[in-house]
């Protein structure tokens, strides 16, 4: 491994802005995607869904619902030699889901099987009922094409994760997602999902791919966490199987960090010019998992920002707000605004708003209302 790389934390903030897409976007989805590894997924429509609010900063001329109709294709689902990503969840975060590229799924097979073995209402092993329900949706869907919950008529109710009531079509349709033996094909909206056949979703050639030696998949995760925030502590098992590739990085003030070998030019010059960059950066309202801020020890450690995403946090104990977005101007977090979409009204309300004197954020506010075609 080569030597330690000590760099200012002011560099640091500059790499993780170029290194992140965030100064010069990416000519599509597909190249962003290709790059990070992933972009997660979550249907919550407050100012924009998350996956929107990321790329917006990403890519070029990028549309709201952009990635779900690269996914899924305009109107029709898109036929599975033309796909080149797909929706599934991390294996290590059974929550978190996320548009993967289509390398990924070898990697996934070991994460789906051993779901199926797991005691778990959310993703785990089939209950009686649930299996005796499969038999029945395999066939229907081989017959109708793509279906959703409310396409099963069944009747039945079951008990879901944290005891809430659903139908049983709907969590034997989750498992079975879980497991790989279906796979989002399209959706209505934000959440209403239409499972198919994964031969009818993934392309042959990345069916019949070849599943990895469990190093293989270890490594490939490991540089998976890399490629997506790009300046990241590293447990010792995920350093193991990616020595080769990483360069330390100091950063006063940081715990240990590592960045790709292959970007360790950058960084060094970015150190050696940060002066000259520094005063020519646009401002970002971030989404709250941005890849920038997800680490809130590197957040803390490297911006000086505490955050927290303040969603599922009950209403008396929130400090932002509901779905604050942290402001970055330069290489400062420099506060953030609470945003609402008035989509009756075609406005874009800022409920709260808290700034570092100095700073403006209305360019960055009409930006984002302009993105969803709303009046700020």
């Amino acid at each position: 491994m080569p030597p330690v790389l000590h760099v200012s934390p002011t560099a640091a903030r500059l790499f993780l802005r170029r290194a992140l897409g965030l100064d010069e976007p990416f000519p599509s989805v597909t190249a962003a995607l290709a790059h990070h590894g992933y972009v997660q997924i979550d249907p919550i429509n407050v100012c924009g869904r998350m996956h929107d609010l990321i790329l917006r900063n990403r890519v070029r001329d990028y549309c709201e619902g952009g990635l779900m109709r690269h996914l899924h294709g305009e109107t029709e689902p898109l036929p599975a030699a033309r796909r080149t990503a797909f929706e599934h969840h991390l294996p290590s975060q059974n929550h978190v889901l996320v548009a993967f590229p289509l390398e990924a799924w070898p990697h996934l097979r070991a994460a789906n099987l051993d779901r199926t073995r797991a005691n778990s209402n959310w993703s785990g092993k089939l209950t009686a009922r649930q299996r005796n329900l499969a038999i029945r949706i395999f066939a229907e869907i081989a017959a109708r094409g793509p279906l959703s919950s409310d396409d099963i008529d069944d009747g039945q109710t079951d008990r879901h994760v944290w005891g809430i009531s659903a139908t049983l079509a709907k969590t034997t349709l989750q498992k079975l997602f879980f497991h790989g033996r279906l796979l989002i094909a399209r959706r209505s909206g934000a959440n209403r999902r239409y499972y198919d056949l994964p031969e009818r979703v993934l392309p042959a050639a990345t069916l019949a791919a070849p599943e990895p030696a469990p190093a293989e998949s270890a490594r490939w995760f490991a540089e998976l966490k890399l490629r997506q925030r790009r300046l990241v502590p590293l447990k010792r098992d995920e350093l193991h199987h990616i020595a080769d590739l990483v360069q330390p990085v100091a950063v006063e003030g940081c715990p240990p960090l590592f960045c790709f070998r292959a970007d360790a030019p950058l960084l060094t010059e970015i150190e050696n010019q940060e002066s000259k960059i520094e005063n020519i950066l646009p401002t970002h309202l971030l989404a709250p998992l941005d890849p920038l801020i997800y680490d809130r020890r590197v957040t803390s450690a490297l911006w000086g920002f505490d955050y927290t995403w303040e969603v599922y946090t009950p209403a008396h104990k929130r400090t932002r707000g509901y779905y604050a977005l942290p402001v970055l101007a330069g290489t400062e977090l420099v506060g953030h605004v609470d945003p609402k979409a008035d989509r009756e009204r075609k406005k874009l309300v800022v409920v709260s708003r808290r700034l570092r004197r100095g700073h403006r954020v209305v360019p960055a506010v009409k930006s984002l209302a302009t993105f969803l075609g709303l009046r700020s």
